[in-house]
């Protein structure tokens, strides 16, 4: 699928009485491409129905009518919609308590860098961060709780993800973890490699 435009996003009134359906959808989807990594990492594979789902979302909150304000949050989501040989994701870290905040952001400072797709073949390939972005999250001594990143992979890399298993990996000092892909997730990842998300 191609980059979302003004076109594919419904105005409020139309997006109210298609959303209890939409969300029922999207939480089925999210599921299969959700993949929890070690005790509190978990990744989103992002597609153009999960971006959508993410723009209407904001748009119905801030209530955001006019087409420049909706062509503005395009901008900012259109590029976690991967492209043929892409997967883009968002990264959560999901701690739950004050303390768990301040021991763990600190030491996680470049996990966005160190995650990577273990192929069967033994390769890994890894996440790419786009820098603008990972400015605005990360200093030198803390990391944000969410980040944006991506793989680009080679035809032949599509081609031996596509043989499977693939693991999720995490190849950071402070937390070292890795995690098979499910079928699931794997069936959803080979369809956004070979045709877009």
């Amino acid at each position: 699928m191609s980059k979302l435009t003004l076109d594919d996003i419904a105005d409020l009134r139309a997006y109210e009485r298609e959303r209890d359906e939409f969300r029922r959808s999207i939480i089925a989807l999210k599921r299969r491409r959700r993949v929890g990594l070690g005790d509190f990492v978990t990744l989103l594979f992002e597609n153009a129905r999960t971006v959508r789902f993410q723009i209407q979302e904001m748009a119905r909150a801030e209530k955001l009518i006019s087409d420049e304000a909706v062509q503005t949050e395009l901008d900012i989501y259109n590029p976690l919609v991967p492209e043929p040989g892409q997967l883009r994701a968002t990264l959560f870290i999901e701690l739950t308590s004050k303390q768990a905040l301040i021991e763990w952001l600190p030491k996680l400072v470049g996990i966005e860098r160190a995650v990577a797709l273990r192929l069967a073949d033994g390769t890994e390939v890894p996440a790419l961060v786009d820098e603008d972005h990972a400015r605005q999250l990360t200093r030198e001594e803390i990391t944000a709780s969410v980040h944006y990143v991506g793989w680009q992979l080679t035809p032949a890399q599509v081609e031996t993800f596509a043989s499977g298993p693939v693991v999720l990996v995490a190849n950071h000092a402070h937390y070292a973890v890795e995690s098979p892909l499910s079928e699931d997730t794997w069936t959803e990842l080979v369809a956004d490699l070979r045709h877009g998300g």
